[in-house]
């Protein structure tokens, strides 16, 4: 058996299957970011070429060169340990790559933190995208399991044990409310622009543009900041926020909710997809190494291990806000790694919620006969509200206690303990105490997914 190139630091999700192979895991790959790194360098030409400080002709060229194939990622990671981060050697290797006539304008009067901070909001629009259209399928597919078993009994479980009756239509409501809060708050995300020049005052735009253009205020280094987000795409920041970071704990914090909420998805099925439960199962079920017995949820067990995860990785973005100074040493750059793996996540559960939910399949007869394990039990409360009508509250409560002892000691029917107490002709079927469960499924199926 041949070893493993020592030297090979790919990752390409061995230890994280649940975004293994995902769109945004391709999204955010090595080759994304600095594809990303490029795009903005070329913007920030094309900008300077829109407002008259650049030519045409070096937009152009940097435009051309700007291309991930043409450069070597490997390289410029190890070249970057020199001076802390990637844009440095990438802006170098631009230049070299425009020629001599059109490399000086190749990243002038940007600062490293103006590009990076750029292509990792340009990764997350990207990112996000995908992720909105399998929050949508999520909840498409929830929203249909809702209204086919709104008013399918189930146990409602709290604490871990049985509560009172619910509906299954119910929680698959419940799950897609969550599901658009998590999308709404992806959607709702304002992800800018960088541009501040070497201390955010934009000192070098001016500069270079000269004082007949700038004037006294730098107007013109301003509509700057304005053409280069809209070369980019993303929104025009009014302050550059170097320092000020709630675009990138922002987004920490969206991620987090969104696999939280799809968390709670996962965490339901895991449970109801218990042997000793089997009220909903996987689809497509996954095998075991040594049982080929088993069939075990592997999507909920992917999702769930994705929605423990993100939330670490939000704290630290916003650690990462406490950053000194006009530019920080080590906040910025801690945000990096997490802030993409944060992605990743996020974005592989959405992946495999989408196909969770589709492929969910329902067992009403397993709820059915879990409903019947404590032989009308999980309907005490109805019987004490109808008792106490009859016997008042203190006696109804000795009366129900008696003929609870005695149907969890003897397996009877809560009705024929009732009856045995002459305390009978209370209807104990789970099915017949719902509530306004149906009513509650319908509203929430009001809320509008954009799917």
């Amino acid at each position: 058996m041949s070893s493993p190139d020592a030297a090979d630091g790919a990752d390409l999700g061995l230890l994280s299957p649940v975004r293994a192979g995902s769109a945004v895991a391709q999204a955010t790959g090595d080759l994304a970011f600095l594809q990303a790194m490029l795009d903005a360098e070329a913007a920030l030409t094309r900008a300077q070429a829109r407002l008259g400080l650049a030519p045409a002709e070096a937009a152009q060229a940097v435009s051309r060169a700007a291309s991930a194939g043409r450069l070597d990622p490997r390289g410029l990671a190890e070249r970057a340990r020199a001076g802390g981060n990637p844009v440095i050697p990438l802006v170098a290797d631009l230049t070299a790559a425009v020629g001599p006539e059109h490399g000086p304008y190749v990243h002038r009067g940007a600062t490293s933190q103006d590009i990076l901070d750029t292509a990792l909001m340009l990764v997350a629009r990207r990112a996000v995208a995908v992720m909105a259209g399998d929050l949508d399928r999520t909840a498409a597919a929830l929203a249909r399991l809702a209204a086919e078993h709104r008013t399918t009994p189930m146990p409602g479980r709290t604490l871990t044990q049985h509560a009172v009756p619910t509906t299954f239509g119910l929680k698959a409501a419940g799950w897609r409310s969550l599901v658009l809060d998590g999308r709404d708050r992806l959607a709702a995300l304002v992800l800018p622009a960088q541009l501040g020049g070497a201390a955010g005052t934009l000192a070098a735009f001016a500069e270079f543009a000269g004082p007949a253009r700038t004037g006294p205020d730098g107007v013109p280094a301003t509509r700057l900041v304005e053409a280069f987000a809209a070369e980019t795409g993303l929104a025009a920041p009014v302050l550059p926020w170097h320092v000020l970071r709630t675009p990138v704990a922002d987004l920490g914090a969206a991620l987090a909710v969104a696999t939280g909420a799809l968390g709670k998805l996962a965490a339901d099925v895991l449970v109801l997809s218990r042997t000793e439960i089997g009220e909903v199962a996987e689809g497509t079920g996954g095998g075991s190494s040594a049982m080929p017995h088993k069939s075990n949820p592997v999507r909920a067990t992917l999702i769930a291990s994705a929605a423990r995860q993100v939330p670490a990785l939000a704290s630290i973005l916003f650690g990462a806000m406490t950053a000194e100074d006009e530019r920080p040493a080590g906040a910025w750059h801690a945000e990096w790694q997490p802030l993409r793996e944060a992605l990743r996540l996020a974005g592989g559960a959405a992946e495999a919620a989408a196909e969770l939910a589709a492929g969910l399949v329902v067992r009403p007869e397993r709820m059915r006969a879990n409903l019947d394990l404590t032989h009308g039990l999980i309907v005490s409360e109805r019987a004490g509200i109808r008792l106490a009508d009859r016997l008042g509250r203190a006696r109804s409560r000795e009366v129900l206690d008696e003929a609870s002892r005695r149907t969890a000691a003897t397996g009877a029917p809560l009705a024929a303990s009732l009856e045995a107490l002459d305390a009978g002709g209370i209807d104990t079927d789970p099915a017949a105490y719902l509530g306004a469960a149906a009513a509650l499924v319908d509203a929430a199926l009001e809320r509008e997914s954009t799917s």
